[in-house]
């Protein structure tokens, strides 16, 4: 069946109908005429094999030039060996006996003097044999051997990308093809070399033979005398000679560049003539051909204009390399209105504020895009206050909003929003205008802290500072309401990418306290979860390294989540306590009773956490005291203090932060030693029965205090 196959197909017949003519050409007599034919097309062969190994992008490109080589060089000694028939046997007859083409060769190229002929000869012979082809055999030789001394790295190479899912099954079965090619191709190569070797010297003796065969037979078959002899068949012996030395030349060539190529997207022409063409090459070779030129003795003629060349090269060379290169834009790909990427249906910002349509002018290019400098000014500062890089926010319009609206969304929930002018100013009463000012416009209140608040026109803005108003334009609105929003959720801005973020920063400062804690014991989402507990609880990242020292400390003694916030609030006591109040004052605090506080400890638990539940009628009387006591310290005292037990903070922290959120709750064990303190009252216990109300002198020294401290 596959010899059918084969008979079918006439490309899969050349090879062995070739091989068999070149026995036929070895064996069989035939005409001059075929002979000139068979020489053409060995020239032709020869050129075609280094124009494809020139042209090729790397070796394995010509994968089939060692047989290529083979081939090519049998047909030349078949063609050897029937013009040497041809030669001896019709020489006597004239030079035009043994065709056309080596009567050429020997008559045009060496002018019929068979001596000329013999020295051209020698010196094609050397640089075949001791140049080109030597050196070609000693790359194909170095090759092979590295070639092969690589394979196994190569293989291994190739299965770690298999392994590590860089590669697909049927790429890595192509590349160990590949490989695989590769050291068979230069093994080749290293025994086709011998080929060229042989092939020179035996041109070399088919020559000799023919000079003597030819000789001889000239006078003693033919009866020639010597000079006619030698005249007549050394001259057809050279022609025969550089007939086939040409085409082997060529090959040695070929063989040559096929090694000495290195691997690259162009062919040899394009890969020699782009590295040629740094213009830096070509101003020295005019610099030296010029001075030279300069010397008397020198032909002017030849080197003055050759120098003009190679400046004209450097000239044309340095305008192409500066002249700016034009990317062609690719053309857009053709939209499918049936198809919707995930782009379009979700939304992969955090923090995103919804604008109606009537605000879109905020973030106009055109008009300096206000909201989009405001909204980034926010980000930055809320990153330095955090301690990490806050997630990028995005701006974006919503059609199902009233056109003068705004709202501010983080992770798809509502925080807050408001409407707003965009073309006008917003004038603020914070407390500082006079009473019967004249100012007239649009009344509203301030989004950010309820303050009372015209709308005006841009033109009246001087004349609302003078009243006395607070003056800031729409995106400053947006900008401050989002800051106020955001300062107060810290932990939901904090996630996974950014403590990896923050703990790959302390790697460069740190990188053994880092090991002590990441990734063993904690992982990557434990410590995200350490970290927003503390933010939950108002204390600042922005210095992690006493955070981090103080979490290696505690993980030496647990792991649990709840049990680790506790020793890290207590080991930054006076980290938290700082925030508020300076070492050297007193710490105005808040203790509950005794009796109240048992009751709440040992009250009721929640079944989930373990935590106290405090009793609604309770949590209203603790959380109503601790309000009025705070309202009555005035703006700018320092914040009170709660300091319970241990186990009841975190009820108690939950409790106030909804109802008094200025005041800070601490367990006993996280109020520093060194700290002064200033008992401001005991919640839960009987007032005293003499003592005016209102809140203590701060120089009142209560027993209390002395007790709690």
């Amino acid at each position: 069946m596959n010899l059918f196959k084969r008979v079918s197909d006439p490309g899969s017949l050349a090879l062995p109908a070739g091989i068999l003519t070149l026995i036929v050409l070895m064996i069989v007599p035939v005409p001059a005429i075929v002979l000139d034919i068979s020489f053409v097309m060995n020239i032709a062969l020869s050129v075609a094999i280094l124009m494809a190994a020139m042209n090729a992008d790397k070796p394995l490109d010509f994968s089939s030039f060692p047989s290529v080589l083979l081939f090519a060089t049998l047909l030349r000694l078949a063609l050897n060996v029937a013009s040497t028939r041809v030669v001896l046997v019709h020489g006597h007859e004239g030079e035009a006996a043994a065709g056309k083409v080596i009567e050429s060769f020997g008559a045009f190229l060496i002018g019929g003097n068979f001596a000329v002929g013999i020295f051209v000869f020698l010196i094609l012979m050397i640089i075949n044999l001791v140049v080109v082809t030597k050196g070609a055999g000693r790359v194909s030789e170095v090759s092979a051997r590295f070639t092969l001394d690589a394979l196994p790295g190569k293989q291994m190479a190739i299965d770690a990308d298999l392994a590590a899912g860089l590669l697909t099954a049927d790429e890595a079965k192509a590349r160990r093809r590949e490989v695989s090619t590769e050291a068979d191709f230069y093994g080749s190569m290293d025994g086709s070399s011998k080929f060229v070797k042989g092939d020179a010297i035996a041109a070399l003796l088919i020559l000799g033979v023919n000079i003597i065969a030819g000789f001889c037979l000239g006078m003693i078959s033919h009866g020639l005398s010597a000079g006619e002899a030698a005249q007549t068949y050394i001259t057809l012996a050279i022609g025969d000679a550089l007939v086939a030395q040409v085409p082997s030349l060529l090959l040695s060539i070929a063989a040559a560049v096929i090694v000495t190529r290195v691997a690259d997207t162009r062919d040899l022409a394009g890969q020699i003539g782009g590295q040629f063409a740094d213009p830096g090459t070509w101003l020295p070779v005019a610099v030296v051909l010029g001075a030279m030129g300069m010397i008397p003795a020198m032909p002017q003629s030849i080197f003055l204009p050759a120098s003009g060349l190679a400046f004209w090269l450097w000239y044309a060379l340095k305008k192409r390399r500066d002249r700016p290169v034009v990317v062609a834009e690719p053309m857009p790909e053709p939209v499918d209105p049936a198809k919707i990427e995930l782009e379009e249906v979700s939304d992969h910002t955090l923090v995103t504020i919804e604008l109606g349509y009537g605000l879109v002018q905020l973030v106009d290019d055109r008009k300096g895009s206000p909201l989009v400098q405001r909204v980034t000014g926010v980000r930055k500062q809320l990153s330095q206050a955090f301690g990490f890089i806050v997630p990028q926010f995005r701006v974006r319009d919503a059609l199902d909003m009233p056109p003068h609206e705004y709202r501010i969304m983080l992770g798809g929930v509502n925080l807050g929003g408001a409407m707003i002018r965009a073309d006008k100013v917003l004038a603020i009463d914070a407390g500082e205008v006079r009473p019967n000012h004249t100012l007239k416009g649009e009344a509203t209140r301030d989004p950010s802290f309820g303050c009372p608040a015209l709308w005006i026109d841009p033109a009246q803005r001087d004349h609302a500072t003078a009243e006395g108003f607070l003056t800031v334009d729409a995106g400053t609105v947006i900008a401050t309401h989002l800051n106020q929003l955001l300062s107060e959720r810290p932990q939901d801005m904090l996630g996974p990418d950014q403590v990896k973020d923050l703990l790959e920063s302390l790697k460069e400062h740190a990188s053994g306290l880092v090991e002590t804690i990441h990734p063993q014991p904690l992982t990557l989402a434990a410590i995200t979860r350490l970290l927003r507990s503390l933010l939950e609880d108002h204390i600042p990242i922005s210095h992690p390294l006493p955070i981090l020292q103080s979490l290696s400390r505690a993980v030496q003694q647990t792991v649990d989540h709840d049990r680790l916030v506790e020793l890290l609030r207590a080991d930054l006591g006076a980290l938290i306590v700082g925030r508020i109040c300076p070492p050297h004052e007193r710490l105005p605090v808040l203790t509950l009773d005794a009796g109240l506080e048992s009751a709440i400890v040992q009250g009721m638990q929640d079944p989930v956490t373990g935590q106290p539940v405090i009793e609604p009628d309770l949590a209203r009387m603790i959380g109503e005291r601790v309000s009025e006591l705070s309202e009555a310290r005035g703006p700018g005292a320092i914040p009170l203090t709660l300091v319970v037990q241990p186990r009841a903070r975190r009820t108690l922290a939950a409790l106030l932060r909804l109802r008094a959120p200025s005041c800070l709750v601490l367990s006993i064990a996280e109020l520093p030693a060194t700290q002064p303190i200033e008992v401001v009252d005991v919640i839960g216990s009987a007032p005293p029965q003499r003592q005016a109300p209102g809140l203590p002198r701060p120089d009142h020294n209560d027993p209390a205090e002395s007790m709690a401290a």
